[in-house]
């Protein structure tokens, strides 16, 4: 009898998962699903990153899918709550797998999913990280499913009479290939992972200088809304924090490398008490300080 107990009440657990995701009204037709400021694991189950919708007229456009097939799934339950439709289109900002492991879902449902050139010569993985992080539950019919429309440079797209423009950078900045999408009418900017808020960036994949670079091109086109990859801020402001951070690893490690210390002393002295208060912080930061050392001390301007 218990052991039948046990069974049934393993069973409900694997299929009675949810994802809870309230979307946030950003502007009119135009929402967003926060993530959380953590590290993927078996209790977020990789919902850690922002996922982004836009009422079209008579179907959305998706910016970033999500962590998984699951999460792409209940994401779509709640948009037709607010107006029953389909996804139509799909957007992936960047290579990081918790913006875009949800696409099978919405492919599965006859969405286009649009990327940069980067997927074209991506190799699958076996096994995806996500499946080494979060629930078998979670993770449950999740697939690697690339965009096939492929963006280069800066691209418009005409959806549904809305002008989407494109931009995907050949160079890394966050990843080797980063895109944001502008939309014009909306005065409104996805970023992806470019802008982190509330917590500390990673900047493994990236290239300092680069980046900082980029901010200022995106704070160029004077929007109203900045939306990022990570963070709830979703005004024009939202960058700030991170420039201010990059701008400041950069600035204590090239006087770091100017003094002539080593990468481990550098290491030893690079507490900023200025941004202990932000979420992964101490996950983040000193790795942030390895990999910028690295990049700047070959005098990468």
């Amino acid at each position: 009898m218990k052991s039948l107990l046990f069974v049934a009440l393993a069973f409900h657990s694997l299929f009675s998962f949810e994802y809870t995701l309230v979307p946030k009204k950003i502007e009119t037709k135009i929402y967003c699903f926060f993530g959380k400021p953590q590290i993927m694991d078996t209790h977020n189950n990789g919902d850690i990153s922002n996922s982004c919708f836009v009422d079209l007229g008579k179907s959305y456009l998706v910016i970033d899918s999500g962590p998984s097939y699951k999460y792409a799934r209940d994401a779509h339950k709640a948009m037709k709550a607010i107006k029953n439709q389909k996804v139509s289109f799909v957007i992936n900002t960047h290579i990081h797998d918790d913006h875009w492991l949800g696409n099978g879902y919405y492919k599965e449902n006859g969405a286009t999913i649009i990327g940069a050139k980067i997927f074209a010569n991506t190799p699958k993985a076996t096994p995806i990280r996500m499946q080494r992080f979060i629930s078998k539950e979670a993770f449950l019919k999740t697939k690697e499913v690339f965009p096939t429309e492929h963006i280069e440079g800066v691209k418009t797209l005409d959806l549904e009479g809305v002008k989407v423009e494109l931009t995907s950078f050949d160079k890394t900045i966050h990843t080797d290939n980063d895109m944001i999408v502008f939309i014009p009418s909306k005065s409104v900017v996805f970023a992806g992972d470019l802008v982190f808020n509330e917590r500390v960036l990673s900047l493994r994949d990236g290239n300092i200088n680069n980046w900082i670079n980029v901010l200022d091109e995106i704070e160029a086109k004077n929007s109203k809304f900045i939306i990022g990859g990570h963070g709830s801020l979703y005004l024009k402001d939202s960058t700030e924090m991170t420039k201010r951070y990059l701008k400041a690893i950069k600035e204590f490690v090239l006087e770091s490398i100017d003094k002539g210390q080593d990468i481990t002393d550098t290491l030893a002295n690079s507490r900023m008490s200025e941004f202990e208060h932000l979420k992964l912080y101490k996950e983040m930061h000193t790795k942030n300080i390895e990999t910028a050392y690295r990049t700047l001390e070959w005098g990468d301007e």
